[in-house]
């Protein structure tokens, strides 16, 4: 008994459930066809030649109905068909240009960086030869500074030599130079 119960009462569950399913929403969208005119129609005669004959020219109209039924559907069929598959080749279209844009665009974006390197490495090779020839510079105006400090030092030294120095003077003078 509470097991029939339960099975009843998950039934119910389900049909007052909000989220319809794909069955239940095709039972409330389904369009029936119309009665059928062979339904009810069966008027029993008295021969029975004639009620074989009656009943020959229904199944007839029957099956000459149920293949016109048949030719729709499976007309309806291919018609879903094919739009399935024209929806589908539209959707892998869409795929296709997405993905080429997206290649379209990342090689783009590849280029822009590839510029933006070239002309970092441009400005980090000016900047280099730049300080190279800072440092140059540098270097030549202290090697020339140097000589003219030897210079002055040699003609000094010269100028010092030709003069005479008195003996008294000698020994403050050594111990200046050796000091300097």
């Amino acid at each position: 008994m509470s097991n029939s119960f339960r099975t009843l009462s998950k039934t119910l569950i389900r049909s007052f459930s909000t989220k319809s399913s794909h069955h239940n929403h095709h039972q409330k969208t389904h369009k029936y066809l119309d009665p059928n005119s062979f339904l009810g129609s069966w008027k029993t005669p008295n021969d029975p030649k004639e009620a074989e004959k009656k009943i020959a020219l229904l199944r007839r109209d029957y099956a000459k109905q149920v293949k016109n039924v048949r030719k729709e559907y499976i007309h309806e069929m291919e018609l879903l068909r094919l739009e399935k598959l024209r929806k589908e080749e539209a959707r892998k279209e869409a795929i296709r240009v997405a993905n080429e844009e997206r290649k379209r665009l990342k090689a783009e974006a590849a280029k822009v960086r590839a510029q933006e390197r070239m002309v970092a490495e441009e400005e980090f090779r000016q900047t280099l030869l730049k300080e190279r020839a800072e440092k140059l510079e540098n270097w030549r105006m202290k090697r020339t500074l140097h000589e003219n400090k030897k210079k002055e030092a040699k003609d000094l030294v010269r100028r010092r030599s030709s003069l005479w120095i008195e003996e008294q003077e000698l020994e403050s003078k050594i111990f200046s130079a050796i000091v300097f």
